[in-house]
């Protein structure tokens, strides 16, 4: 998926300011920024649950700007964001099965067996770190071809947060991730075996833009940012 030239206003206020960037399929896309860089509206442009002022989506070469979030939810876009991610009055099973084609959710409890003995709770009863898995979870059922998370690893522990970036990584599926700093099992350039593509975003535009081992050091992502604006 990309986003050209996209412009989103929240009322009188500019979140993103003309930015471009580009999500290749089999890969795992980082967007890093701190809050209010536009990493989250970027998230919501992409999935159609924030309308463009300006700018276009386009999803396949194809021009999506005017799909409805329930039209691109339908062409196989999942859409995890960081708040309000399940449903909460219902069931950790039933949560599951919802997100299931066939209604099976084993392989989400062979990826979290955490959740094992919580299927017969309600998911809002869950602590935050439970429910990003149950999140995650459900988008891995989804068998979506373009999965977009916001903070997928928020609340979790290091050892279960390393294996969501590895299951993310390695879905059949163009990944896009929002995260504050760049985590540590993504800084080697790899996840799950997927390539990682890092944007950093700063007030709503692109200051760096190139893969996680180019971003090791200050000095290089300043290099990096300039070379990525001249080519535009």
């Amino acid at each position: 998926m990309e986003l050209r030239a996209a412009r989103v206003r929240y009322g009188p206020l500019e979140a993103l300011h003309g930015l471009t960037l580009a999500a290749p399929a089999g890969t795992v896309t980082v967007l890093l920024g701190r809050n209010g860089s536009g990493r989250t509206t970027v998230l919501r442009a992409l999935a159609g649950t924030v309308a463009l002022s300006g700018g276009t989506v386009t999803w396949d070469g194809v021009d999506v700007t005017r799909r409805t979030a329930h039209a691109r939810a339908a062409a196989g876009l999942c859409f995890v964001p960081d708040r309000q991610a399940v449903f909460a009055s219902l069931g950790v099973a039933e949560n599951l099965e919802l997100a299931s084609p066939d209604g099976d959710f084993t392989t989400a409890l062979d990826a979290y067996p955490e959740l094992r003995p919580l299927l017969g709770r309600r998911a809002g009863t869950l602590s935050g770190g439970e429910q990003r898995m149950l999140a995650v979870s459900r988008a891995l059922l989804s068998r979506a071809r373009v999965v977009l998370v916001d903070e997928p690893a928020q609340g979790m522990s290091p050892p279960v947060a390393h294996r969501t970036y590895a299951l993310l990584g390695g879905l059949d599926a163009c990944v896009v991730l929002a995260e504050q700093r760049l985590p540590p099992g993504l800084r080697t350039g790899g996840a799950g075996g997927a390539a990682v593509l890092v944007y950093e975003l700063g007030r709503g535009t692109v200051v760096f833009a190139g893969e996680a081992t180019e971003r090791a050091t200050p000095c290089g992502t300043a290099e990096r940012a300039t070379t990525y604006r001249s080519s535009e």
